[in-house]
């Protein structure tokens, strides 16, 4: 059944302290946000690729990503100030293509996130045509109370991106969002308020990391070659 991917990367991302827009940066051999790209356009049965920019950077975003790119086409859409926002504006592009049913299932990913891997989307995809929609989790370690105690082991899990979520559905919440003038933090967010949808919990990895400081750009690094290693 056919798949829509939407890539984030209209953040400002300012905390990693670089002079570019952080998923411009070099991770291995190629920018951060390729890899996304390439974990997307590598899923099988996706109709539509669609990226989120920052207005001003869709030249300097298509030229960094035309090597990695090659003949598929990915549509450019620009985000606005929020996520949401963002969100809103790729789904606003790929509304026809859901009324007519020729995309089933939307997945959302940050492209802050470069290392989440085809089997992850797999696993979402697949989850969210099951059960309406699929975000993924990863246990949280090294949290305390307030008072400084423990937390009990399992207790805690952090949400990951890619997202996924029955295309009609999504949308549906994202138009009433709209009406509203309410802004989720993030697309579960948005659904839960407005969906009747179940939304299941996908094992997340810790590859899955998010860059947002400058350290985390190392250790993305180190993970990335470790990935690539075991590929």
């Amino acid at each position: 059944m056919p798949t829509a991917v939407v890539v984030l990367a209209a953040g400002s991302g300012t905390r990693v302290g670089a002079a570019i827009n952080k998923v411009l940066l070099p991770l291995g051999d190629r920018p951060v946000l390729a890899w996304s790209l390439r974990d997307a356009l590598a899923l099988p049965d996706v109709r539509r690729v669609v990226l989120v920019v920052r207005d001003g950077e869709q030249d300097e975003v298509a030229a960094a990503l035309a090597p990695y790119v090659g003949d598929h086409e990915v549509a450019l859409v620009v985000g606005g100030d929020t996520r949401h926002a963002s969100e809103w504006a790729a789904l606003q592009m790929l509304a026809a293509d859901i009324r007519a049913g020729d995309v089933d299932v939307v997945a959302i990913h940050d492209a802050a996130r470069p290392l989440a891997g085809t089997a992850l989307f797999t696993a979402v995809i697949d989850a969210a045509r099951a059960h309406g929609g699929a975000i993924p989790v990863a246990p949280l370690a090294g949290l305390v109370r307030r008072d400084g105690g423990p937390l009990p082991p399992g207790r805690l899990a952090g949400v990951q991106t890619p997202q996924a979520f029955r295309a009609g559905e999504l949308l549906a919440a994202y138009e009433q969002a709209a009406g509203d003038g309410f802004e989720g933090t993030d697309t579960a967010g948005c659904v839960a308020r407005y969906g009747s949808a179940r939304v299941a919990a996908v094992a997340g990895t810790s590859h899955n990391l998010k860059i947002t400081f400058p350290e985390d750009v190392a250790l993305a690094d180190a993970v990335s070659q470790a990935v690539t290693q075991e590929q």
